[in-house]
């Protein structure tokens, strides 16, 4: 038994844990506790992130800081979350194709104009003659 506790006491997550409690505290945790704390807690280790960046600017008397971090959400989606992303990537991906669509029509005018091509004689949306005084 003093071998298991050594070895869950000697965890680095416990000993960062233990460290933060008060001495009086720290020998009143059974081994099965302080597993149940590591299973409970070591899931929210929220300074694992790909890109962390922090940072603090003094503004007169006082100190302001900012945080930009970035990472794969790791957390437990709900139902109406997936729900918002899927609609909210459906909008986006949808504007995305219409965007694309009408570059492509764009691109596709402004060729067949530079190529001299009239497809109805006497009309033109004037795009051709906007697009020569720009460039």
């Amino acid at each position: 038994m003093s071998n298991e506790n050594s070895s869950v006491r000697s965890d680095p997550f416990i000993k960062g844990l233990l460290k933060r409690l008060p001495d009086d505290l720290e020998t009143d945790f059974t081994d099965e506790q302080l597993t149940g704390l590591k299973v409970a807690l070591a899931r929210q280790q929220w300074n694992n992130h790909p890109i962390d960046f922090r940072h603090s600017i003094g503004l007169l008397k006082w100190r302001y800081y900012f945080v930009f971090i970035a990472g794969r959400d790791l957390r437990v989606s709900r139902l109406r979350d997936r729900f918002f992303f899927r609609a909210s990537e459906s909008i986006f991906l949808t504007l995305l194709i219409i965007f694309m669509s009408l570059f492509g029509l764009l691109l596709a005018y402004l060729i067949k104009s530079a190529l001299g091509i009239d497809l109805v004689p006497g009309f033109s949306l004037g795009i051709w003659a906007w697009f020569k005084g720009v460039f």
